[in-house]
Protein backbone atom coordinates (compact mmCIF):
# COMPACT_ATOMS: atom_id res chain seq x y z
CA UNK A 1 0.00 0.00 0.00
CA UNK A 2 1.42 3.04 -1.01
CA UNK A 3 2.06 5.48 1.76
CA UNK A 4 -0.01 8.94 3.01
CA UNK A 5 1.39 11.85 1.94
CA UNK A 6 1.20 15.38 3.67
CA UNK A 7 2.15 18.93 2.57
CA UNK A 8 4.60 21.10 4.65
CA UNK A 9 4.97 24.59 4.49
CA UNK A 10 9.22 24.07 4.49
CA UNK A 11 11.75 21.70 4.84
CA UNK A 12 14.74 23.12 6.55
CA UNK A 13 18.29 21.28 7.74
CA UNK A 14 15.99 17.86 7.79
CA UNK A 15 13.97 19.00 9.41
CA UNK A 16 10.17 19.57 8.88
CA UNK A 17 6.97 20.06 11.07
CA UNK A 18 3.69 20.33 10.58
CA UNK A 19 1.29 22.56 12.55
CA UNK A 20 -3.05 22.87 12.40
CA UNK A 21 -5.40 20.62 11.26
CA UNK A 22 -3.37 18.26 9.33
CA UNK A 23 -1.06 17.38 12.38
CA UNK A 24 -4.40 16.83 15.03
CA UNK A 25 -5.45 14.67 12.25
CA UNK A 26 -2.14 12.75 12.47
CA UNK A 27 -1.98 12.77 16.34
CA UNK A 28 -5.66 12.15 17.09
CA UNK A 29 -7.10 10.22 14.10
CA UNK A 30 -4.14 8.30 12.92
CA UNK A 31 -2.33 8.34 16.00
CA UNK A 32 1.10 8.17 14.95
CA UNK A 33 3.89 7.41 16.53
CA UNK A 34 7.82 8.41 16.58
CA UNK A 35 9.60 5.88 13.89
CA UNK A 36 6.75 5.87 11.59
CA UNK A 37 6.67 6.74 7.79
CA UNK A 38 5.38 9.49 5.39
CA UNK A 39 5.92 10.98 3.00
CA UNK A 40 6.04 14.46 2.67
CA UNK A 41 6.13 17.32 0.32
CA UNK A 42 6.96 21.08 0.29
CA UNK A 43 5.45 22.39 -2.98
CA UNK A 44 8.54 21.65 -5.11
CA UNK A 45 9.98 18.05 -3.78
CA UNK A 46 8.37 14.52 -2.10
CA UNK A 47 10.64 13.51 0.34
CA UNK A 48 10.42 9.56 2.47
CA UNK A 49 10.35 10.98 6.10
CA UNK A 50 9.93 9.64 9.61
CA UNK A 51 8.69 11.08 12.73
CA UNK A 52 10.47 12.22 15.33
CA UNK A 53 7.53 14.05 17.61
CA UNK A 54 3.94 13.95 17.49
CA UNK A 55 2.08 15.90 19.90
CA UNK A 56 -1.38 17.79 20.04
CA UNK A 57 -1.20 19.94 16.59
CA UNK A 58 2.25 19.80 16.41
CA UNK A 59 4.28 16.66 14.46
CA UNK A 60 8.00 17.03 13.25
CA UNK A 61 9.75 14.60 10.64
CA UNK A 62 12.61 13.80 9.59
CA UNK A 63 14.11 13.73 5.84
CA UNK A 64 15.20 10.29 5.03
CA UNK A 65 15.47 10.91 1.30
CA UNK A 66 14.60 12.38 -1.53
CA UNK A 67 12.14 10.86 -3.41
CA UNK A 68 11.74 10.66 -7.62
CA UNK A 69 9.04 13.26 -9.01
CA UNK A 70 7.78 11.69 -12.67
CA UNK A 71 7.94 14.23 -14.72
CA UNK A 72 4.22 14.73 -15.49
CA UNK A 73 3.54 14.66 -19.55
CA UNK A 74 1.63 17.87 -19.97
CA UNK A 75 0.86 21.31 -17.73
CA UNK A 76 -2.89 22.38 -18.27
CA UNK A 77 -3.98 25.36 -17.70
CA UNK A 78 -8.00 25.10 -16.98
CA UNK A 79 -10.09 28.72 -17.29
CA UNK A 80 -12.93 27.58 -15.72
CA UNK A 81 -16.20 30.43 -15.95
CA UNK A 82 -17.29 30.58 -12.58
CA UNK A 83 -20.69 28.57 -11.46
CA UNK A 84 -21.86 28.11 -7.91
CA UNK A 85 -19.72 27.67 -5.60
CA UNK A 86 -20.15 24.11 -4.54
CA UNK A 87 -19.91 22.93 -8.05
CA UNK A 88 -16.52 25.02 -8.53
CA UNK A 89 -14.90 23.41 -5.45
CA UNK A 90 -15.95 19.90 -6.61
CA UNK A 91 -14.26 21.01 -10.11
CA UNK A 92 -10.64 22.51 -7.81
CA UNK A 93 -11.01 18.78 -6.08
CA UNK A 94 -11.38 16.80 -9.02
CA UNK A 95 -9.21 18.70 -11.66
CA UNK A 96 -6.37 18.93 -8.76
CA UNK A 97 -6.95 15.02 -8.86
CA UNK A 98 -6.49 14.82 -12.74
CA UNK A 99 -3.47 16.65 -12.64
CA UNK A 100 -3.95 20.34 -13.75
CA UNK A 101 -1.38 22.39 -12.75
CA UNK A 102 -3.24 25.78 -12.49
CA UNK A 103 -6.79 26.71 -12.31
CA UNK A 104 -8.07 30.11 -13.93
CA UNK A 105 -11.93 30.90 -12.70
CA UNK A 106 -13.21 33.52 -15.53
CA UNK A 107 -15.93 35.98 -15.33
CA UNK A 108 -18.36 34.99 -18.43
CA UNK A 109 -21.34 36.89 -20.04
CA UNK A 110 -23.66 34.33 -18.21
CA UNK A 111 -21.64 33.77 -15.19
CA UNK A 112 -24.07 34.47 -12.21
CA UNK A 113 -24.40 37.54 -10.14
CA UNK A 114 -22.35 38.42 -7.78
CA UNK A 115 -19.72 35.31 -7.76
CA UNK A 116 -17.31 37.02 -9.44
CA UNK A 117 -17.16 39.45 -6.74
CA UNK A 118 -17.24 36.92 -4.34
CA UNK A 119 -14.54 34.34 -5.08
CA UNK A 120 -11.79 36.41 -3.96
CA UNK A 121 -13.40 35.73 -0.57
CA UNK A 122 -12.77 31.75 -1.00
CA UNK A 123 -9.40 31.89 -1.76
CA UNK A 124 -7.86 30.73 0.94
CA UNK A 125 -10.61 27.62 1.01
CA UNK A 126 -10.62 26.91 -2.72
CA UNK A 127 -6.54 26.57 -1.77
CA UNK A 128 -6.72 24.49 1.10
CA UNK A 129 -9.43 21.68 -1.09
CA UNK A 130 -6.53 21.60 -3.80
CA UNK A 131 -3.48 21.57 -1.02
CA UNK A 132 -5.83 18.19 0.53
CA UNK A 133 -6.66 17.07 -2.58
CA UNK A 134 -2.77 17.12 -4.20
CA UNK A 135 -2.54 15.16 -0.85
CA UNK A 136 -5.25 12.47 -1.48
CA UNK A 137 -3.46 12.06 -4.79
CA UNK A 138 -0.32 12.00 -3.63
CA UNK A 139 1.04 14.84 -6.01
CA UNK A 140 4.13 16.78 -5.17
CA UNK A 141 2.69 20.32 -5.99
CA UNK A 142 -0.80 21.83 -5.14
CA UNK A 143 -1.80 23.39 -8.97
CA UNK A 144 -1.85 27.27 -8.58
CA UNK A 145 -5.58 28.86 -8.25
CA UNK A 146 -5.21 32.48 -9.58
CA UNK A 147 -7.48 35.38 -8.68
CA UNK A 148 -10.48 35.50 -10.77
CA UNK A 149 -10.14 37.33 -14.38
CA UNK A 150 -12.84 38.53 -16.80
CA UNK A 151 -12.83 36.88 -19.86
CA UNK A 152 -11.08 38.95 -22.59
CA UNK A 153 -7.68 39.07 -19.92
CA UNK A 154 -8.27 34.98 -19.78
CA UNK A 155 -7.80 34.49 -23.60
CA UNK A 156 -4.15 36.17 -23.29
CA UNK A 157 -3.02 33.07 -21.48
CA UNK A 158 0.24 32.04 -22.74
CA UNK A 159 0.24 28.35 -23.87
CA UNK A 160 1.10 26.04 -26.83
CA UNK A 161 -2.58 24.93 -27.24
CA UNK A 162 -5.76 26.41 -26.62
CA UNK A 163 -8.76 24.41 -26.89
CA UNK A 164 -12.53 26.18 -25.86
CA UNK A 165 -14.99 23.87 -24.93
CA UNK A 166 -18.52 23.93 -27.25
CA UNK A 167 -21.19 22.19 -28.00
CA UNK A 168 -21.23 19.44 -30.56
CA UNK A 169 -20.78 21.62 -33.66
CA UNK A 170 -17.25 21.54 -32.98
CA UNK A 171 -15.05 18.94 -33.84
CA UNK A 172 -14.38 16.60 -31.17
CA UNK A 173 -11.27 17.63 -28.17
CA UNK A 174 -9.55 14.09 -29.22
CA UNK A 175 -9.56 15.04 -32.79
CA UNK A 176 -7.91 18.09 -32.91
CA UNK A 177 -5.09 17.32 -30.90
CA UNK A 178 -1.60 17.33 -32.01
CA UNK A 179 -0.19 14.54 -33.49
CA UNK A 180 3.05 14.59 -32.20
CA UNK A 181 2.45 15.46 -28.61
CA UNK A 182 5.85 16.45 -26.66
CA UNK A 183 6.74 15.95 -22.93
CA UNK A 184 5.58 19.20 -21.39
CA UNK A 185 3.64 21.00 -23.55
CA UNK A 186 1.29 23.68 -22.23
CA UNK A 187 -2.27 23.39 -22.66
CA UNK A 188 -4.77 25.24 -22.68
CA UNK A 189 -8.69 24.17 -21.77
CA UNK A 190 -11.25 27.09 -21.61
CA UNK A 191 -14.91 25.59 -20.06
CA UNK A 192 -17.98 27.77 -20.13
CA UNK A 193 -20.75 28.73 -17.68
CA UNK A 194 -24.23 27.18 -17.06
CA UNK A 195 -25.83 28.77 -20.37
CA UNK A 196 -23.30 28.07 -22.13
CA UNK A 197 -21.22 31.26 -24.44
CA UNK A 198 -22.63 33.85 -25.84
CA UNK A 199 -21.77 34.79 -29.50
CA UNK A 200 -19.25 37.86 -28.39
CA UNK A 201 -17.53 35.15 -26.69
CA UNK A 202 -17.34 32.61 -29.17
CA UNK A 203 -16.02 35.29 -31.78
CA UNK A 204 -13.80 36.38 -29.19
CA UNK A 205 -12.26 33.47 -28.64
CA UNK A 206 -11.80 32.35 -31.95
CA UNK A 207 -9.80 35.87 -32.73
CA UNK A 208 -7.48 34.85 -30.19
CA UNK A 209 -6.55 31.33 -31.89
CA UNK A 210 -8.86 29.10 -29.23
CA UNK A 211 -9.71 26.24 -31.36
CA UNK A 212 -13.61 25.51 -30.62
CA UNK A 213 -14.10 21.54 -29.64
CA UNK A 214 -16.99 19.28 -27.85
CA UNK A 215 -17.04 16.53 -25.81
CA UNK A 216 -19.75 14.57 -28.11
CA UNK A 217 -23.44 14.63 -28.73
CA UNK A 218 -24.46 14.52 -25.17
CA UNK A 219 -25.42 18.22 -22.70
CA UNK A 220 -22.92 18.17 -20.40
CA UNK A 221 -22.89 20.12 -16.94
CA UNK A 222 -20.41 22.87 -16.96
CA UNK A 223 -18.09 20.75 -14.06
CA UNK A 224 -18.51 17.20 -16.04
CA UNK A 225 -17.44 19.03 -19.24
CA UNK A 226 -14.70 20.34 -17.68
CA UNK A 227 -13.50 17.11 -15.99
CA UNK A 228 -13.86 15.02 -19.04
CA UNK A 229 -11.98 17.34 -21.24
CA UNK A 230 -8.91 17.43 -18.53
CA UNK A 231 -8.93 13.65 -18.62
CA UNK A 232 -8.89 13.35 -22.06
CA UNK A 233 -6.16 15.53 -22.41
CA UNK A 234 -3.85 14.09 -19.65
CA UNK A 235 -4.66 10.67 -21.28
CA UNK A 236 -3.72 11.89 -24.79
CA UNK A 237 -0.39 12.87 -23.16
CA UNK A 238 0.31 9.58 -21.35
CA UNK A 239 0.17 7.86 -24.63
Amino acid sequence: MARRRFFVDRVRSGVAELHGEDARHLTRVLRVEAGQRYEISDNQSAYLAEIEEARGDRVIFRILELLVDPEFPVSITMLAALIKFDRFEWMIEKSTELGVERIVPVLAARTEKGLFESSAKRAVRWNRIARESSQQSRRVRAPEILPAVRFQSGLDVATDYRYFLEENSAPALLSVLPQNRGIGARVAILTGPEGGWIDAERESAAHASWHAVSLGPQVLRAETAAMAAVAILVNAWCR
